[in-house]
């Protein structure tokens, strides 16, 4: 109707007032701060604001932070082997990389750092505390650490080594082959065949009666090896989709026809440190009935960020999408539920460890709704092993728990008797 204006008018015009609201706050910083300040400084201040209040996921990436983007994929550098995030202004630990320092020093998932050789880290950025962490290899760093059920902090000597990220390690316990996916970088999905076909020849014979996809305290990395990692235990069928803005705006990755491992069993064993690529194979294989999920609920990073050049030297790190799983679940914020919840009783701190995950992030983005499918009680009684003491499990020579319990479930399953159907 005439006189009326149109909704995307008035959007356009409260725009307008907002921006020039943004010039004149600009202008009086510029013109009247305490100390004199660049305007690139006050641009990128305002860039970093306004993707900080989207979700945890999404940031401005300078020259420096795309040095370090291309370390966690592809890359090899001077440091501890950690992986960290920042919460209410700490350094949190998500979880140390295998055989690193870190590792071998004992920081554990879920201690705080709070002082790097003395200097307290309360209040940096992320990136700030990351590059003081890393350094010249064979230097030594200190760190305080706050560990949740120990009363008082303690000091760690690590000293730095170059940090060669293998995603894949495999060994073999009797008839069972495991495989660690540390995490998914440019050559995880073909390390992974490697360590199938590696597996089989050293079992010999008929192979291995099963394996298991060790995911724990995986943090992620690239789709695309997601993709194809979980293609190399399927014959057919959707892995994984993404969904954007747009309700139509869907893409599908499929399976292709053969199954390397010859369709044998499959234990996924995941935690609170499985995170997104990692969680798109345990949730693809558990929705494909392919493989039994063990251990704690994962981290619960559903959504997908795409990189955007910005400038010769800047990017956008930003998140254009939800994944989900093959039957439809968002495991954004919730995560991937295990078949069977198996705690790591060789832990003797994990009662006191804090987990953090996705929902325990600030402004993470909620789950969508999604198709799921039943869940199937278990109604029968606790298995008795999970009541043994960490003292116990190492008196009894199990240094992993969680690991020991699916290596035996396949010994169990196999020396189960065959059904024989009979005529009658």
């Amino acid at each position: 109707m005439p006189g009326l204006e149109r909704p995307a008018e008035a959007q356009n015009e409260e725009t307008y007032r907002e921006l020039e609201n943004f010039l004149s706050v600009f202008e009086r910083v510029r013109a009247n701060y305490v100390e004199e300040v660049s305007d690139a400084d006050l641009i990128r201040g305002a860039i970093e604001g306004m993707l900080s209040s989207l979700d945890p996921h999404s940031s401005y990436l300078t020259a420096a932070d795309f040095a370090t983007m291309r370390l966690s994929t592809d890359g090899e550098y001077g440091g501890l082997g950690l992986t960290v995030t920042n919460r209410d202004g700490a350094v949190f630990v998500i979880a140390p990389t295998e055989d690193t320092p870190a590792d071998r020093a004992g920081i554990k998932a879920g201690d705080y750092i709070t002082h790097i050789d003395d200097e307290l880290l309360f209040g940096l950025s992320l990136d700030e505390a990351v590059a003081k962490m890393r350094g010249e290899p064979g230097t030594e760093v200190i760190l305080t650490i706050v560990r949740p059920g120990r009363t008082e902090p303690f000091d760690v000597a690590v000293k730095r080594e170059i940090i060669d990220l293998k995603p894949v390690k495999w060994e073999v316990d009797g008839d069972v082959g495991i495989i660690n996916i540390n995490q998914f970088s440019a050559p995880t999905a073909e390390g992974v065949a490697a360590a199938i076909r590696g597996i089989d020849r050293a079992i010999g014979g008929d192979g291995p009666v099963g394996y298991v996809v060790d995911l724990r305290a995986n943090p992620g990395g690239l789709l695309n090896q997601a993709v194809e990692v979980t293609d190399l235990f399927l014959d057919r069928g959707e892995i994984v989709s993404e969904r954007g803005r747009d309700p139509a705006d869907i893409d599908r990755f499929y399976a292709t026809k053969g199954d390397l491992t010859g369709g044998k069993p499959v234990i996924v064993l995941i935690d609170a440190g499985s995170a997104s690529a990692s969680e798109i194979v345990a949730g693809a294989l558990q929705d494909h009935r392919r493989a039994v999920v063990m251990g704690e609920t994962s981290f619960g990073k559903g959504s997908v960020q795409t990189i955007i050049q910005t400038g010769e030297t800047s990017a956008l790190r930003l998140t254009t999408a939800r994944y989900y799983t093959p039957s439809g679940r968002s495991v954004q914020a919730g995560g991937i539920e295990p078949d069977i919840v198996v705690p790591q009783l060789s832990d003797p701190d994990r009662l006191n460890r804090p987990r953090l995950r996705e929902a325990d992030l600030r402004r993470h983005l909620v789950a969508q709704a999604g198709v799921e499918d039943a869940v199937l009680e278990d109604d029968s009684a606790p298995d008795p092993r999970f009541l043994a003491t960490p003292a116990e499990l190492e008196e009894a020579g199990i240094e992993d728990f969680q690991l020991h319990y699916a290596i035996e479930t396949l010994e169990r399953l196999n020396r189960r008797p065959q059904r024989v159907a009979s005529a009658r």
